[in-house]
């Protein structure tokens, strides 16, 4: 039979989680805001490679942080990114989040034009308002949104640019990471639907002070 942890309560085990993670990373070179950010995403995943692949754009944070404070509109480009996102403590910051990937619209109009749902809801969060997107799984929403940005149709707040897989996923982050918009984002392959929601809520903890 398993050994059971001698930590049962979900509040100690999760601080000596993050004890464990400062121990194993030692001096790094993030800052006080973007540290937290990391060892959230490194809590999700287990996976200390992270802390060399996730990059933080000049200002990212400071600048999302505005816009949580405002009641930004977030857009997930999954429901998987959207059920992760701690909605309660969005609301107390006064914002909303939405995914349209499932929309019956959304899916009829990328029908007919030979193209991914993610595309065409992507789309439907700009026209929304929306300004800080999270995009855990779907490159084709990540290019969308770069191809909005340079039409002039968006101006990102943030941009979690962190779709996982082997198709257009690296790519799409390469094209983020050329860029001098706000994000944070993983190059290469890895990425996926917990890491975008984990890196919101360590975002929205921080934006209620």
């Amino acid at each position: 039979m398993a050994e059971q942890p001698t930590i049962l309560k979900p509040e100690e085990i999760e601080s000596e989680s993050f004890r464990i993670i400062d121990s194993e990373i030692g001096p790094h070179q993030f800052d006080d805001a973007q540290w937290p950010v990391v060892r959230r995403v490194i809590h999700t995943t287990a996976d200390f490679e992270l802390a060399e692949q996730l990059h933080f754009s000049w200002g990212a944070i400071e600048k999302a942080l505005t816009a949580l404070r405002g009641g930004a509109k977030i857009l997930c480009d999954t429901n998987m990114v959207l059920s992760g996102v701690n909605k309660a403590r969005l609301a107390k910051l006064g914002g909303s989040v939405a995914c349209h990937v499932a929309d019956p619209q959304v899916a009829a109009e990328a029908k007919e034009a030979g193209l991914t749902r993610s595309t065409f809801a992507l789309r439907k969060g700009v026209e929304e308002g929306c300004s800080i997107f999270l995009i855990g799984n779907a490159p084709t929403a990540l290019f969308e949104l770069l191809r909005l940005v340079e039409a002039g149709e968006v101006q990102p707040d943030l941009i979690v640019g962190v779709p996982v897989g082997f198709v257009g996923a690296a790519e799409s982050k390469a094209a983020l990471l050329a860029t001098d918009l706000p994000y944070i984002a993983i190059e290469g392959r890895k990425g996926g639907s917990a890491i975008a929601a984990a890196i919101l809520n360590a975002l929205m903890i921080q934006a209620e002070g």
